[in-house]
């Protein structure tokens, strides 16, 4: 069934989002965006982990189970884009902290991507 290569994608996304923010965090390139979640990963990595696994789990498990349903395919769809967007972020932060990228290009990304998103405002 193709929800369930979707629902095992949207899990595994899930996973290294929560890998690789723990190693940026703990090697000080960034910071958890998450404001409950920054809370957990202040209170250890396992806390962190097993609550990021544990939703990504139990939203894996209603949308693998409603797969059927329009609206629950419309979520996985969301939420796939979501993650699959999170692992950009990912790669750019990865970049930035090697060297790939310049705090100037940042920088400018950033002031470009304030003014799209102002003009939807």
């Amino acid at each position: 069934m193709q929800h369930s290569r979707q629902t095992f994608l949207l899990f595994t996304l899930n996973f290294f989002d929560a890998v690789l923010t723990i190693y940026w965090v703990h090697n000080g390139f960034a910071s958890e965006g998450n404001q409950l979640m920054a809370g957990l990963l202040d209170a250890g990595y396992i806390p962190f982990l097993a609550v990021k696994l544990s939703v990504g789990a139990v939203a894996a498990i209603v949308l693998w189970h409603w797969g059927s349903l329009r609206l629950a395919r419309y979520g996985l769809t969301f939420a796939l884009s979501i993650y699959i967007s999170l692992m950009g972020v990912h790669l750019v932060t990865g970049l930035a902290a090697y060297g790939f990228i310049s705090r100037a290009m940042i920088d400018d990304f950033s002031l470009w991507s304030n003014m799209v998103f102002a003009f939807f405002n």
